[in-house]
């Protein structure tokens, strides 16, 4: 199927089939697919758990609003961002901009001086805010994988970040749960699958100037 129809298919999956799991393969090439995911400055600033681990999954579900989704699921991915923003992830991507590109390091202190400038002129809650926005574009990404592999990925924004947190260890590596993806297969009893997609129609949702 070509993407758009794949995209037809996709949907917020409410109940996933517990029984079937991603394969090693599938599961390297959805990672590959949020490696490749486009951020801001090209930085990444996010860290990304993928959580197999029924145990684990056990604890966070009460603290996701009960949802099945989380432990029925094949795997769960939680997308963290550090809890404030450092210099020293600028300096970083330039090192390993220079090691990729095989560019010498002087010839890209400008920008690095640039984006901690630009960085450094944004208040700690912009900052936040901004770095918050990061993770969605790499789970877009995650969703238009899925779909082409016919593997069911729903975004979630229902949980606790705080107990997510506490519950995964995160503080102690200055991280802070920001968004989740449940991957898995949707379960053939999962009537959600069935319901047309509501969508703005076209000349309502698009302006050609």
């Amino acid at each position: 199927m070509d993407l758009i129809n794949q995209l037809e298919w996709r949907y917020a999956t409410k109940k996933f089939d517990s029984e079937k799991k991603v394969s090693p393969a599938d599961l390297t090439y959805l990672k590959r697919a949020i490696q490749l995911s486009p951020s801001s400055y090209g930085l990444q600033l996010y860290k990304v758990l993928v959580i197999e681990d029924t145990a684990i999954r056990e604890k966070l579900k009460p603290v996701s609003w009960g949802q099945n989704q989380i432990t029925d699921c094949s795997h769960l991915f939680v997308f963290c961002i550090p809890k404030e923003y450092d210099p020293k992830d600028v300096d970083e991507y330039i090192k390993l901009t220079s090691q990729v590109r095989e560019v010498a390091l002087d010839q890209l202190e400008g920008y690095g001086s640039f984006m901690k400038t630009k960085l450094g002129e944004q208040s700690t809650e912009e900052l936040a805010t901004w770095m918050g926005h990061q993770p969605y574009l790499a789970l877009s990404n995650l969703m238009i994988a899925g779909a082409s592999l016919g593997i069911d990925v729903c975004p979630m924004e229902g949980f606790e970040s705080e107990a997510y947190d506490e519950i995964l260890q995160l503080k102690e590596q200055n991280l802070t749960a920001c968004v989740i993806g449940t991957v898995g297969y949707r379960d053939q009893e999962d009537t959600s699958q069935n319901q047309a997609k509501v969508r703005k129609p076209m000349d309502l949702l698009f302006e050609d100037l």
